[in-house]
């Protein structure tokens, strides 16, 4: 596992078309913006269930549970 140490509004690139920026952190907590292509699916790692396999859901409940995605098209 890498480990990086971010400040506010510094970012992190994960491959050409994925950026995550650090909005707030604070009191525990920190707030992040990731702008990705749409078809790159950002969950919350509570809603994961087990790795993914053929024929089974990964969400816990069929409902979309989507994170919200922030879009930063100037983020680098």
């Amino acid at each position: 596992m890498l480990v990086l140490t971010r400040k506010p509004a510094e970012t992190i690139r994960i491959g050409d078309s994925v950026v995550i920026k650090v909005i707030k952190a604070g009191r525990g907590r920190v707030k992040l913006g990731i702008d990705a292509p749409q078809d790159v699916r950002v969950l919350r790692g509570e809603l994961v269930v087990e790795e993914p396999q053929p024929n089974k859901p990964l969400l816990k409940s069929p409902e979309p549970a989507v994170a919200a995605v922030t879009h930063f098209p100037h983020a680098v």
